[in-house]
């Protein structure tokens, strides 16, 4: 079955997989991904202050000539020196629209005062700016200290979520759990592309195996069956599809979830164990293919080397226009004495 929406402790629904705006897309104009992304299928756009793209996301809403009914749009609350309703308000008009059906304080290490902030994105769900309100980031001491002062219940805690860190993570996941906040989850494919060869895989592998589907996908399968939103980007129309594709795909077995956990627990693989699998990698590709490598190493390096040549060449700083500064310089220095 597709994805389906998932209940928030607000009465409110959330669409249980998004595409963020974030990561390797920050200050870059993105609505051509963002765009192709509402095309693929997602419904639900993650985006940020901090990211640097609001624009790009609200110019994709406006070409994709859908209702606003029909996205749910989070943001989040980045810059502890701004107040946040100036913040917020320059989101909704970067985005072009009227209200966010999430907003988000991005982290407490940049919004120090995160709880006098909380007390205005309560104000905005009151004036119905904001449909639901929530955190990123925050570990057990910040929310409780939240709470503490909170007049509502944050509705979710998106935060970095994947096998490698779910262990540590379950004090944080059971205290969210007894308080109705549902966890958000960025960054999961972590055991494909920045721990590769670690005690995960063998369980990733092993499920994808007997369903017949990427390692990607099961690890979103593994997010899901763990009661978490998905937040994933990618600029390949193929990956966003084959994301999608989870929701019709049948679940874990619980013996499944276990091996992963389990492997998970014992912690991504070193920095050396990494360079190793990459050594061995690339000793199998055999002489000729490394030397390929290598010629490719060193035009690269060529390359990079003219083109700054022909900039240093070409430009005021050479040497003929230096000597030209120097001796400009050199005479108003004396005019001045």
């Amino acid at each position: 079955m597709p994805f389906l929406d998932i209940q928030l402790n607000d009465g409110r629904k959330i669409p249980s997989i998004a595409f963020g705006s974030g990561s390797v897309n920050k200050g870059k104009d993105i609505h051509v991904y963002i765009e192709q992304a509402i095309e693929a299928g997602f419904s639900h756009l993650d985006t940020a202050q901090y990211y640097r793209n609001e624009e790009s996301v609200g110019r994709a809403i406006k070409e994709s000539g859908l209702e606003r009914s029909a996205l749910y749009i989070t943001s989040k609350y980045s810059d502890g020196n701004e107040t946040p309703r100036k913040s917020f308000e320059d989101s909704l008009r970067k985005i072009g629209v009227k209200y966010l059906d999430l907003y988000l304080i991005h982290a407490p290490q940049i919004v120090k005062n995160y709880v006098a902030a909380w007390g205005e994105l309560e104000k905005f769900r009151e004036e119905g700016l904001a449909k639901s309100i929530g955190v990123s980031n925050f570990g057990i001491e910040e929310l409780q200290i939240l709470l503490k002062q909170a007049k509502v219940t944050p509705a979710v805690n998106q935060i970095n979520f994947h096998p490698y860190n779910y262990t540590q993570l379950k004090p944080l996941l059971e205290y969210q759990a007894r308080h109705g906040i549902v966890t958000e989850a960025y960054g999961s494919l972590a055991p494909i592309t920045k721990f590769p060869g670690g005690p995960v895989d063998v369980p990733i592998t092993k499920a994808a195996e007997r369903l017949g589907v990427t390692a990607t996908q099961v690890v979103f399968l593994w997010v899901k069956a763990k009661g978490a939103v998905i937040v994933t980007t990618s600029s390949n129309k193929k990956h966003l599809e084959e994301y999608l594709a989870v929701g019709d795909l049948p679940p874990l077995t619980s013996e499944e979830i276990e091996e992963i956990d389990k492997a998970g627990a014992q912690g991504p693989p070193t920095t050396s164990a990494v360079a190793s699998l990459r050594t061995r990698v690339v000793t199998r590709l055999g002489p000729p293919i490394r030397y390929l490598l290598a010629l490719a190493t060193v035009y690269v390096g060529l390359w990079f080397a003219l083109s700054a040549l022909k900039t240093w060449l070409s430009s005021p700083g050479s040497s003929q226009s230096s000597v030209r500064a120097t001796n400009a310089t050199s005479a108003r220095v004396h005019c001045r004495m």
